[in-house]
């Protein structure tokens, strides 16, 4: 008995033979097993991801962590003037800049002269991105031409960017270039401008709001187009807001382009759209005549003729020629009324009015009224006062000073009407969208007599009269002696047998004082001129809004100018 060990009896059901502990120590090993394992599979199919599947696109990050891409921009196409005289390029971007795009600056070298021709160029924005129609694509942070020459021809001045791709390290400091791909210019454009002409136009109305406009009238190509008051394009091209700002806000409109975009009461110039007019419809003959008595009624209301209200004088019988040669308004009030509005109107359109020139650059239609169009628009009756002012380019007929320009060089051009030409032509090239106006030779020629008389004694371009210009004869230099002792002179500085002639040239022009529709304001002063008569060369039209009379003010610069270009062309 002592040596069986001592058993209890134990609950039934409740006898267990396992060793207690051991169900304890085991459980937690077995959970961090799983908890590792199931890390590395984490880790190896992260590791997978991005060594396998992902690799390409995390070297590609990495690479552009190292190699950055930096824009060149590429020069933009010089603009010229008909002689070869640089009026606007860039300067050469620095490619040894390591900045985030390579700038090539433009510069304007008449800046405020060619303002409104040339035009300006800003950052595109995202509509200019939308509406690009140029095969060389804008990108983000280019440069778009805005207005004028820079808008219109676009496409041919961009260029391409070029690239440059450098390494950096983690600093994202610059290491080395790696390899750099040149961009390609744009198109160089020769301009129809004469740059000398225009900063001569620009310098005699640089204070006025004004307009000088010159055209070869056989090609229809643009010498001058000059509007004041006018800015300058380099504070866009270099971002300058504030002055920016000042332009947009001046009550000057420097921005706004006189020459294409204002519209303006023609006056007397628009007479001689009536005559030419009034001539092939039949409506008057050469041997037509009005008396002038100095006033004409409508009505209640009286219509003066100028010469009378300033002098209280007559001009007796008026045919067409003295009727433009003296400008005599009752004449054109009686051609107006046996015409009638709606021949007026349709004669306007055939002279290129109430349209646009197909210039290219922004530009207004101006108005041509009719009985329709004033019931229409203002409720209104049309009377025989309303006749009498339109045809005498009063009322509510505006155009712009370029349409006066172009319908006045079909008058220079043997009765022609040429597209205006930005862009220089070749030697023999023809403008194709030159197109022969329904005028008589005739009907030309006697039109062309009344504007010869009007800057003769007699007519109203006084500032014309016996219109001289000075040629300069300098004689051959000498023979050179090549035996001559070192130091002789034989070139002296003012040689005596030098020559100044007064050389006369015979021009055809109208004037023309139109009144202005703001309150207490001056007449807008007008003339329109070619010259030489026989064989014109070059067609001005000078516009001085609110300026007095056309003779007395636009004409005197109109005369400069043209003194200018026979001076330097002789």
């Amino acid at each position: 008995m002592n040596k069986i060990s001592f058993i209890e009896k134990g609950v039934a059901g409740n006898i267990d033979f396992r060793i207690k502990g051991r169900r304890k120590s085991f459980l937690p090993f077995l959970v961090f097993f799983i908890v590792v394992l199931v890390f590395l599979f984490v880790l190896l199919g992260r590791l997978f991801q991005l060594t396998i599947v992902k690799g390409a696109y995390y070297r590609v990050l990495a690479d552009q962590n190292r190699i950055r891409e930096i824009i060149i921009e590429p020069q933009r196409g010089k603009l010229i003037d008909r002689k070869g005289i640089v009026l606007t390029e860039n300067l050469p971007a620095d490619v040894h800049d390591d900045g985030k795009r390579i700038v090539s600056k433009r510069v304007y070298g008449m800046p405020e002269a060619t303002s409104h021709v040339i035009g300006y160029r800003q950052v595109a924005d995202p509509a200019d991105l939308q509406a690009d129609s140029c095969l060389n694509k804008l990108a983000l942070g280019d440069k778009v031409g805005k207005k004028g020459v820079e808008k219109l021809f676009e496409c041919q001045l961009r260029g391409t960017d070029g690239k440059k791709l450098v390494e950096v390290n983690a600093l994202g400091k610059y290491m080395r270039t790696l390899s750099v791909v040149d961009p390609q210019p744009g198109e160089t454009l020769q301009l129809a401008l004469d740059s000398q002409l225009q900063q001569k136009a620009y310098n005699l109305i640089e204070n006025q709001k004004a307009v000088v406009i010159g055209i070869k009238p056989k090609t229809g190509e643009v010498l001058i187009l000059v509007s004041s008051p006018a800015y300058n394009p380099q504070v866009f091209e270099d971002g300058d807001s504030v002055q920016a700002k000042r332009y947009i806000n001046n009550s000057d409109k420097p921005l706004f382009n006189r020459a294409t975009e204002g519209t303006y009461p023609p006056g007397s110039t628009f007479k001689l759209v009536l005559a030419a007019g009034s001539l092939e419809d039949k409506t008057i003959t050469p041997e037509t005549e009005f008396e002038d008595n100095g006033f004409i009624k409508a009505g209640s209301a009286i219509f003066h003729n100028w010469y009378y209200l300033q002098y209280g004088k007559t001009d007796g019988l008026v045919n067409i020629i003295k009727g433009i040669q003296r400008s005599n308004d009752v004449f054109f009030y009686q051609v107006g009324a046996k015409m009638g509005p709606e021949k007026i109107k349709k004669w306007a359109e055939t002279f290129g009015f109430q349209r646009d020139t197909n210039i290219g650059i922004e530009e207004a239609d101006g108005l041509i009224p009719s009985p329709f169009w004033k019931e229409d628009v203002l409720h209104e009756q049309w009377y025989l006062g309303d006749t009498y002012n339109l045809s005498i380019g009063q009322g509510f007929v505006t155009v712009t000073p370029l349409q006066m320009a172009m319908a006045t060089s079909v008058f220079a051009n043997d009765g022609y009407l040429c597209q205006p030409q930005l862009l220089k032509q070749q030697t023999g090239e023809v403008n194709k969208k030159c197109k022969k106006l329904p005028l008589s030779a005739s009907t030309v020629s006697l039109v062309r007599e009344g504007m010869e008389k009007a800057c003769a004694p007699g007519g109203t371009g006084w500032p014309f009269f016996e219109f001289k210009v000075r040629d300069v004869a300098i004689p051959v230099a000498p023979f050179v002696d090549q035996t001559a002792s070192p130091g002789t002179d034989l070139y002296p500085a003012s040689p005596s047998a030098s020559l100044i002639n007064d050389r006369p040239i015979t021009v055809g022009c109208k004037t023309g004082t139109a009144e202005s529709h703001g309150k207490n304001s001056k007449a807008h002063a007008w003339f329109t001129v070619f010259a030489p008569f026989d064989k014109p060369e070059i067609v001005l039209i000078v516009l001085i809004e609110e300026g007095g009379q056309g003779s007395d003010v636009a004409a005197p610069i109109a005369k400069e100018i043209l003194t200018a270009y026979f001076e330097r062309n002789q």
